[in-house]
């Protein structure tokens, strides 16, 4: 069974279906920041030390499996049907699904139901943060009215421990921004 190919002229891996036997991962990140992320948007990123210093969270035993993540949902307002571009972790059905894994970067692509979604992961250089750059494209014959939520599971260890921690969020309005 087939799952993806490499595209020698853009130097990245392709895959083609996002029910791979197991996550199929690139790295991110340069200097001090550093993250995994899987083909369904799975992983997680830390500051430094992979062990000590986790941003988000990751589960040693994959329970769940291959979640905990970067996640984006889209919504059809009209509708209320929603789905992940990433496929990960609604499961929906998709018309076209596809990952490139290049070097310090990740697109993971989608279509459902006539609305394209692409995501690109990357670590700026010289930067300790990451930006996931969405772009939507409406396929269908009328206008669509969506609304996207981001959605990730922050940890913020600072231990030796595999045990949780929970931290405060906050919003601020004048950055328009969640903070942990």
């Amino acid at each position: 069974m087939q799952y993806g190919h490499f595209d020698d002229k853009n130097r990245e891996y392709v895959i083609t279906r996002p029910d791979t036997p197991l996550p199929w991962i690139n790295y991110l990140g340069c200097e001090a920041y550093f993250g995994i992320i899987s083909n369904t948007a799975g992983g997680y990123s830390f500051y430094r030390d992979a062990r000590l210093r986790r941003i988000t969270r990751y589960r040693y035993n994959n329970v769940p499996f291959d979640l905990g993540g970067r996640y984006i949902f889209l919504r059809d307002d009209k509708s209320g049907e929603y789905w992940s571009p990433s496929w990960e972790p609604t499961r929906q059905e998709l018309q076209k699904y596809s990952c490139r894994h290049g070097m310090g970067y990740s697109i993971i692509g989608s279509e459902h139901q006539g609305i394209e979604a692409r995501t690109r992961y990357f670590v700026p250089l010289g930067e300790t943060l990451e930006i996931w750059q969405l772009s939507i494209t409406n396929h269908r014959a009328a206008a669509a009215s969506l609304s996207v939520f981001s959605c990730i599971e922050f940890c913020l260890w600072m231990r030796k421990t595999t045990r949780p921690t929970f931290n405060g969020t906050s919003v601020s309005e004048k950055l328009k921004s969640e903070m942990a």
